[in-house]
């Protein structure tokens, strides 16, 4: 007997971790309020398609390696099913399911027509060569074949990948349809396809996003004071674009540590010496610090875009910050946000906040099916248009349900996909 809170309570830490069911309770909450039947709930919340699949791989050391696979296709109900494909040690069914969920409810916010997808591969990018990387990606592709394509599903970059891997995917698949296929994933480069603004797109919507809540709020930039956890293409340029709108960048992390200034960071200059050393440590207009209470320091907004369940029970009550802007995808539990919601902290999910990488992302797609393609400017232009309705719609339904803007933005997305099924029927 003595055991037995103990253990019921590491059930409860390992069920507020696990991304999937944190995913299936706010979705849950949502189905409450719109008062969704249990059939269309139960065809909602599960994927549409699971594949894992083997990798055998040849090493460079000509020893043949097994690496694990996956892609979730969540729905479909809106259009082909779009999502990033990260390479991670730590990847899991269950996180690739949840991402996938989140997907189509992010799609479905911002109102572009695709439904969800997510993969991964299990590795360490860290210990691979560029050939092994490229063998596995490879290898990877031809073994989703059959569920990919330009009206099937469309990858992007995600954790550990990036333009290069797009291109490798991208030839993979035009080799074996023997035919060049551009629109068969997003994120490229731009000499085979890719779109102007993409690599800034998720920070730029980021910056987008809190301009609209900081409006609403009453905030002025110059006032503001800013926590930003990650340094990459999220949070590295979503923290330049806020420098650039008159933030004061106080902090900002990478995977090894934590820089901090009071006063504020250069931004420009702190990318500057990231590009050079490949890491923050070592810049001097700062504090080098432990990452670990970065969460929890005094600030104004707060940004965290590295990875899933960072603010939880366990530091939910700590954070300071008056308003949180989601960069990463999942990184606040549904445990913490209950406890967010009741110290009044106003949070922009992260279905809404990091949704201008897809959208750019939608717009690379339809560029390379008509095979047409836009100025940067217009680019930005047509994703703020995107960004700032999203907010709008999202902030009404708030309002209309008197719910966060969390629990506003899963009502707003799953009504959306909801509609779509009850107007499509069931084929049988």
């Amino acid at each position: 007997m003595a055991n037995g809170p103990a253990v019921a309570k590491a059930v409860t830490d390992q069920d507020e971790f696990n991304p999937f069911l944190s995913m299936a309770k706010l979705f849950d909450r949502a189905a409450d309020l719109l008062g969704l039947d249990a059939g269309l709930r139960e065809v909602l919340r599960r994927p549409d398609r699971e594949l894992t699949v083997s990798l055998p791989t040849v090493m460079d050391d000509g020893s043949t390696k097994v690496f694990t696979g996956y892609r979730v296709q969540h729905n479909f109900l809106r259009g082909p099913c779009k999502g990033g494909i990260r390479f991670a040690p730590d990847v899991n069914l269950d996180e690739v399911r949840a991402l996938a969920a989140w997907m189509t409810w992010k799609c479905s916010v911002v109102d572009i027509p695709f439904g969800g997808g997510k993969g991964g591969v299990i590795c360490d990018p860290r210990e691979l060569s560029q050939g092994e990387l490229e063998r596995i990606t490879r290898r990877y592709t031809a073994a989703i074949m059959d569920i990919l394509g330009p009206d099937r599903d469309v990858p992007a970059p995600d954790m550990n990948t990036n333009e290069q891997t797009m291109a490798w995917i991208m030839d993979t698949y035009s080799m074996h349809v023997r035919k060049t296929t551009t629109a068969v994933v997003t994120g490229k480069p731009i000499s085979i396809g890719g779109s102007r603004g993409r690599r800034e797109a998720t920070g730029r919507g980021v910056m987008l996003s809190a301009r609209e809540a900081m409006k609403k709020l009453g905030r002025r930039p110059e006032d503001t004071r800013v926590v930003v956890q990650g340094s990459g293409n999220v949070g590295g340029i979503g923290a330049l674009l806020l420098h650039r709108e008159g933030y004061k960048i106080i902090s900002i992390s990478d995977m090894y540590g934590t820089l901090l200034n009071e006063n504020g960071l250069d931004m420009p200059q702190v990318l500057d010496h990231l590009t050079q050393n490949r890491r923050l440590e070592g810049y001097p207009e700062a504090t080098y610090m432990n990452s670990k209470e970065q969460l929890e320091l005094d600030c104004d907004l707060l940004v965290p875009a590295a990875t899933e369940n960072q603010i939880t029970s366990a530091n939910a009550d700590r954070i300071k910050a008056k308003l949180i802007v989601e960069g990463a995808n999942g990184p606040t539990t549904a445990a913490a946000q209950e406890i967010l919601d009741e110290r009044g902290v106003v949070v922009v999910p992260d279905i809404l906040a990091n949704a201008g990488g897809v959208t750019v992302s939608y717009f690379e797609w339809v560029q390379d099916r008509m095979g047409y393609f836009w100025t940067e400017e217009i680019v930005n232009t047509r994703l703020e248009q995107v960004m700032v309705k999203a907010f709008a719609d999202v902030d009404a339904t708030a309002e209309q349900h008197g719910v966060s803007l969390r629990t506003a933005a899963y009502i707003l997305a799953i009504d959306r996909v909801a509609s779509v099924h009850r107007m499509r029927g069931v084929f049988a």
